[in-house]
């Protein structure tokens, strides 16, 4: 290996392990990662920044925007309140959601998808009386299956497309992935309709009678002990109703010293706090009992809304959330201490310190208290999807024919090769903003900026790899490695491979990394790149066996109560069933001598 090859491959495994580590954000790993490559003389100066005018960008950044513009414009949620009638049986009813979000998923950004059937996808359950958890899962994988169906359903695919027209000369079109994602989506949404959902732990799927609509699990929340409560003077043993609610007495906190592992005998004195773990619905009755006084991580100068506009809101952290990282603090800040927060659900690991003590997380269930006349902008500004369907709908516009038509134009156009894809679109965003379906505001605000620039900056990289010859030489030892195995097995084992990596680190990055990898095992093996290209296409969208793989896996974690082992339960076999017929798919759909 020549001395530019063993630094890019050096920088590049640092790079991974950063990935799967997770402990630093993908787009800084990234901007690192390049900055590293240009201070080792691998990526001219002048070709660092590239990234961000490169056409895979662009077309990323406008679907996210014209995703947001279908929102708004009510298409999907139109679509699913038409048929969420449909839940008779629960076969049904996981049939009749994730049909919807799948082929939403083919056309707009799968967690803007995912995110407006969260809201009917919990109502619905528990109108059914069913528990959330029978849902959720198989709508998040429904999202991630309906988007290997098109050009735009997923990243990976936009990536994919633009590599192979730096390779061949023309990328993959609007449709081309549809004879391999379409077997792929219909097959996978059978087994998880008919199959998979069976395979979630039975604990999950029991409806429990006095749940909330938000069947988070347990929320983390603090009571103040009034002069006026009946708890004055008792010990925390001699409180009644406790397993009557299902609430738990975790810590105590006021002008004593706070004790995180509480004792029976501990006597109970006004201004106490009591640091409580319960279900939304018993700890009303269980504050209504003793006369206790919800308390929220309110200052005093918190502006208290009206009693006609105050609600209560559930909402989840997103993966791009600012929350993440950051404390109640922030939440006062950035609302102008306008909401509040009364109690938060985490799945996965107990929460025992005071809500005032605590670091957000991606799928963290906030409970919040605020005015229903701002609290939907709040939400937006916050970076959380809301769980609970309500009346206000600000700046949401119903111009549903409007928008679909504006859509299809766009793609018609792109298709019919009058404008490349890229500049359709943007004219697409240009026209909802004429036509007020979209604010100017909203264009920056629904652009996940993090996944631009991990695009932006890992291009470059991922072009020092191949330039520098690095992809063909790891791609010839491998071929070594794998000889005697047909090209069938070896393509079965780079879609394995990405499968895999998809699982721990962004879909995208897995994209950029594997792609010139296929690319360079093609040109070993002398046979058409577009097979292994679309091998890694696949590959890329199949996280299915972890809730770090993909954010529609996160943002169901904590609404569904699932646990981290849960995944691969139903994602598992999912997986192994696209490996076989993948693969046959794509060598009919892609022949190797193409």
């Amino acid at each position: 290996m020549t001395t530019q090859q063993i630094l890019i491959s050096g920088i590049l495994l640092m790079t991974l392990l950063a990935f799967v580590w997770g402990r630093w954000r993908y787009d800084l790993v990234a901007m690192f990662a390049l900055v590293s490559s240009v201070l080792a003389g691998i990526v001219e100066p002048n070709q660092a920044f590239e990234g961000f005018g490169h056409p895979a960008v662009i077309t990323v950044a406008a679907v996210l925007i014209i995703s947001s513009a279908l929102r708004n414009a009510g298409v999907v949620d139109e679509v699913a309140s038409r048929i969420s009638h449909l839940t008779e049986t629960p076969l049904l009813h996981i049939a009749a959601l994730t049909a919807v979000v799948t082929v939403a998923s083919a056309f707009m950004n799968n967690v803007g998808a995912l995110a407006l059937m969260l809201p009917i996808a919990m109502s619905t359950a528990q109108e059914r009386k069913r528990s959330p958890s029978l849902i959720l899962m198989p709508l998040a994988f429904g999202s991630l299956l309906g988007g290997m169906m098109t050009l735009i359903g997923t990243p990976p695919n936009i990536i994919i497309a633009s590599i192979r027209a730096k390779e061949s000369g023309e990328p993959f079109g609007m449709f081309d992935f549809m004879p391999v994602g379409l077997p792929i989506a219909i097959v996978g949404f059978a087994f998880v309709t008919l199959i998979g959902w069976r395979l979630i732990p039975r604990a999950r799927l029991e409806f429990k009678e006095d749940a909330s609509l938000l069947a988070a699990g347990v929320y983390l929340t603090e009571a103040l002990v009034p002069a006026t409560s009946s708890l004055v003077g008792k010990t925390l043993g001699e409180i009644d109703g406790l397993d009557e609610d299902s609430v738990e007495v975790i810590g105590v906190a006021g002008k004593r010293r706070f004790a995180r592992a509480v004792r029976a005998e501990y006597q109970i004195a006004e201004e106490d706090i009591l640091i409580l773990r319960a279900r939304s619905d018993d700890l009303k009755s269980f504050l209504d009992r003793h006369g206790l006084e919800l308390r929220s991580t309110a200052t005093p100068t918190f502006i208290q809304p009206s009693p006609d506009n105050e609600v209560m809101a559930e909402g989840i952290v997103r993966n791009d959330s600012p929350l993440i990282g950051r404390g109640v603090e922030f939440i006062r800040r950035q609302t102008g201490r306008t909401l509040a927060l009364v109690g938060l659900a985490r799945q996965g690991r107990p929460v025992t310190q005071r809500l005032r003590q605590q670091v957000f997380r991606a799928g963290d269930v906030l409970l919040l208290h605020g005015d229903s006349e701002s609290v939907d902008q709040q939400f937006g500004a916050l970076g959380l999807w809301p769980l609970m369907r309500r009346q206000i709908n600000l700046n949401r516009t119903r111009k549903i024919a409007l928008a679909s038509g504006i859509f299809a134009l766009a793609i018609v156009l792109g298709i019919a090769g009058v404008v490349t894809l890229p500049i359709a679109f943007i004219l697409a965003v240009g026209a909802y903003v004429l036509t007020g379906i979209l604010s100017t505001r909203e264009i920056y605000d629904d652009i996940d900026w993090p996944v631009i620039v991990l695009l932006a900056a890992m291009i470059p990289v991922g072009n020092a790899l191949t330039t520098s010859g690095t992809t063909q030489l790891v791609a010839d030892s491998l071929i070594q490695a794998t000889q005697g195995l047909s090209i069938p097995m070896i393509l079965t084992l780079l879609l394995v491979v990405t499968m895999l990596l998809s699982d721990v680190i962004n879909n995208a990055a897995t994209a950029l990394v594997m792609a010139p990898l296929g690319i360079a095992m093609a040109h070993s093996l002398g046979v058409s790149v577009d097979p292994f290209l679309m091998a890694v296409a696949v590959g890329a969208s199949c996280a299915f066996l972890t809730p770090i793989g993909h954010q529609c896996n996160t943002l169901v974690m904590g609404p569904g109560g699932y646990k981290f082992s849960d995944y691969w339960r139903m994602g598992l076999p999912l997986e192994i069933l696209i490996t076989i017929i993948s693969v046959p798919t794509i060598l009919w759909a892609w022949p190797l001598s193409g």
